[in-house]
């Protein structure tokens, strides 16, 4: 089986080596690039699984990067896992509404990032199922196709809104979502909204899935995540 390929994104030599050096030691191939242009030209040559993509860059910046790939139809698919300065919340919000899979903060434990990395690759791999497939995830059974959801086998009385949230979130436990993330996925990108009335969304489903709720993670400065 071929191995999977992660192309890492970063200006700092010693930060290369040291991504090169431990990725490689996990099987994976590890072409690099050390500015954002050839970062998209390494991404036509080398088809990688995924990329690991720092934001400060000299020239077209890791989120011009990530822009232009999700906004073509030949790459969008490719994950990306942002490397980010800590504290920089508004990219790394930014960097999720453009596509972006995950982030990490710099300074970073390899092993963290080869493990999240690692994560990606699997969630990606499951985003095969059918999306409209039944599944159960902690004491939650979710029917999209039926439009039910049970807890701990009673049903749980949701909004179209809330129900959309759940499943969304749900599906892709442990991935941060923006609030623009979320209601692009519940309404479509062309449906008016705000910060706060995705925050009462969130308060209500809480409400109503009872303990159930706690698997509804605020991530401060960003958004929500689903509890893996």
């Amino acid at each position: 089986m071929a191995k999977q390929k992660i192309l890492v994104v970063d200006d700092e030599e010693d930060i290369l080596e040291l991504l090169r050096f431990n990725f490689s030691r996990e099987g994976y191939q590890v072409p690099c690039a050390t500015s954002g242009e050839l970062a998209l030209s390494l991404v036509r040559s080398e088809s990688p699984d995924l990329i690991v993509l720092d934001l400060m860059l000299p020239g077209i910046d890791g989120l011009e990067v990530t822009r232009r790939l999700k906004n073509d139809p030949n790459t969008r698919n490719i994950p990306i896992v942002m490397l980010t300065a800590k504290g920089d919340e508004a990219d790394i919000v930014t960097g999720l509404e453009l596509g972006a899979d995950d982030y990490i903060t710099k300074p970073f434990s390899p092993r963290i990032l080869v493990a999240r990395v690692r994560a990606v690759l699997r969630r990606k791999a499951k985003e095969t199922i059918e999306e409209t497939a039944a599944f159960r995830i902690h004491d939650l059974e979710i029917d999209p196709g039926r439009h039910v959801i049970l807890l701990n086998g009673k049903p749980v009385q949701l909004t179209f809104t809330e129900f959309g949230i759940l499943n969304y979130m749900a599906r892709r436990p442990g991935w941060v979502f923006t609030r623009l993330q979320i209601v692009d996925a519940v309404r479509g990108e062309d449906h008016p909204v705000t910060d706060r009335s995705v925050d009462v969304q969130i308060v209500g489903l809480r409400r109503k899935l009872g303990p159930a709720g706690k698997y509804i993670e605020t991530v401060r400065g960003v958004g929500y995540r689903f509890k893996e």
